[in-house]
């Protein structure tokens, strides 16, 4: 069976194809489109599909879209109450019932009468509980801003099919809540809340007993969220103003009882449902400390959050959710390079026309880790790329950690604010040796971790304000490029350690096809380019 997922009602639109229950290929619209999250999450948009996402999915499979038996939308417009006070929520809802009409006008030869509606939170459940990479049944926990008329769902995976156990109804919303403070504390919401989780790290909870009286477990598996006057606790900030103390204690204070009420969801579903294995999605799962507190204090043996939680992930959960319907069952997710690649002669075509010196050294990784030790700062364009918001050693700005100066270094290369930590990859089978608390291995980079005493001081770049790190571990078997780096930069250096950060500037998607890297290096002070099996120096 071909099944096509398709997110795009609220952000971060994208495609994934599933042929025969395994993953074939995913990709955000934004990669394409170079629009950071593909549009904004107004109902105005909701009709924008990621098209170009959709063809390159097909055409990478040798597909047209006459081939598909089905289209996965993950959201269904019947669920929306007629009666929303949401401003212009009628105009979303339209835009999803023709959803059908508009994915055959941009994929001509599509049937209109394939498509079928999956509920937007199940769409999130079925991308991670189904695409885990364990065998057997797991608990699922779901959490973001809104679906069609809910904010959450905790359910069981028993045979790759789902039960619902609880779900929360609008308006409550953990990830409404955290959107919101992102936008008092200046930043853009639905795209910066990862700014608030770090800023929270620089300031107590001062305000945490008020947080309690306004969102808090109902112990039935849902919670209740009532509004917060923002201002009262600290000045709205406008975008370019400076960054505070009390706008951190805020943050800080949001982000630790987001914490505590996770933590009470998951032990909800844990007594409920005996399993051993945890599986989390949503907008709210991709909050690495949460998700750390939940690993470590919660009463799940095992917990995985699926790479691209977003909403992108719906656009694969949607797809998974039909073709296990259809008696199709998942395959394990094989990783998140599920995107775009160039064979080295296309990547050699480009730099040609772009009449730009480059070499061919004898081993691409040896040459990095030299120019590493050398304190270089690189940018890495490897393979597919990521699906998801992380860069996990496919399209990466890599340094060295073991200099402070490189935070700001990097940061003042993205064009970034200089609180905004940057992260460590590691080699799995040494990743015990520097790191605690979080899980091991961690290839996603979606947990932190505590860095030993003994090796904060070595790595300082990478330790984030309060001595943690938002670890990504590198498999020599699943990552053998990457894991050379590491291994040559280990012998020159004692340290088993590089920095990995996205490869953009501020404010654009991450780097996706050769062009996009020519035009990133050309733009921003980086000292080499690795780009497939050649190395261009500044």
């Amino acid at each position: 069976m071909r099944v096509l997922g398709i997110n795009a009602v609220f952000h971060d639109p994208a495609a994934a194809l599933v042929v025969d229950g395994r993953i074939v290929a995913a990709a955000e619209e934004e990669r394409f489109s170079r629009r950071k999250h593909g549009k904004r999450p107004v109902p105005f948009s909701a009709w924008e599909l990621p098209e170009q996402a959709a063809r390159w999915c097909l055409a990478h499979a040798g597909l047209a879209p006459g081939d598909l038996d089905a289209v996965a939308y993950s959201y269904d417009p019947s669920m929306v109450p007629p009666d929303s006070d949401v401003p212009w929520e009628d105009l979303r809802t339209e835009y999803a019932r023709r959803a059908p009409q508009f994915l055959a006008t941009a994929l001509p030869g599509l049937d209109p009468a394939i498509v079928r509606f999956v509920p937007h939170h199940v769409a999130h459940a079925g991308s991670t509980g189904l695409a885990a990479p364990f065998d057997g049944d797991c608990a699922v926990l779901v959490s973001d801003g809104r679906g069609e008329c809910g904010s959450h769902l905790a359910g069981s995976y028993r045979g790759h099919r789902l039960e619902i156990l609880a779900a929360q109804q609008l308006p409550h919303s953990l990830g409404l809540l955290y959107e919101d403070l992102t936008e008092h504390l200046g930043f853009l919401r639905s795209s910066d809340e990862y700014k608030v989780m770090a800023l929270a790290s620089y300031a107590p909870p001062t305000h945490l007993d008020l947080m309690r009286e306004h969102i808090a477990a109902t112990g039935d598996g849902g919670f209740t969220v009532t509004p917060v006057d923002w201002a009262t606790l600290a000045k709205r900030r406008g975008p370019d103003d400076e960054v505070t103390r009390e706008h951190a204690e805020l943050a800080a204070s949001v982000q630790v009882r987001v914490e505590e009420v996770l933590l009470d969801l998951v032990r909800w579903l844990h007594g409920l449902t005996g399993q051993r294995r945890l599986t989390m999605a949503g907008g709210v799962a991709l909050n690495c400390v949460a998700n750390t507190r939940i690993f470590a204090e919660g009463p799940f043996e095992e917990v995985w959050v699926q790479p691209a939680a977003g909403d992108a992930g719906t656009a694969l959960g949607a797809a998974l959710h039909v073709a296990a319907h259809e008696g199709e069952p998942a395959a394990p997710m094989p990783g998140a390079d599920l995107g775009r690649g160039w064979s080295d002669d296309e990547v050699e075509e480009y730099l040609r026309r772009a009449k730009i010196a480059y070499e061919e050294p004898a081993d691409v990784a040896d040459a990095v880790a030299e120019a590493l030790a050398e304190d270089r700062v690189v940018a890495w364009f490897q393979g597919r790329s990521e699906y998801g918001p992380r860069a996990l050693g496919r399209r990466s700005l890599l340094a060295n950690p073991c200099h402070a100066g490189n935070l700001a270094r990097l940061n003042e290369v993205k064009g970034r604010e200089q609180f905004r930590p940057i992260a460590p990859m590691v080699l799995a089978e040494r990743a015990h040796e520097l790191f605690t608390r979080g899980p091991i291995p961690s290839p996603y980079m979606l947990f932190v971790h505590d860095v030993r005493p003994e090796w904060r001081d070595r790595i300082p770049a990478v330790v984030h304000v309060d001595g943690t790190a938002r670890v990504q571990t590198v498999d020599p078997a699943r990552e053998p490029l990457m894991a050379r780096v590491l291994t040559g930069f280990a012998e020159r250096t004692g340290v088993p350690v590089v920095v990995n950060t996205s490869l953009n500037t501020a404010g654009r998607p991450m780097v996706d096809d050769p062009r996009d890297a020519l035009e990133c290096f050309g733009s921003a002070p980086v000292d080499v380019l690795a780009i497939g099996r050649f190395v261009v120096r500044r």
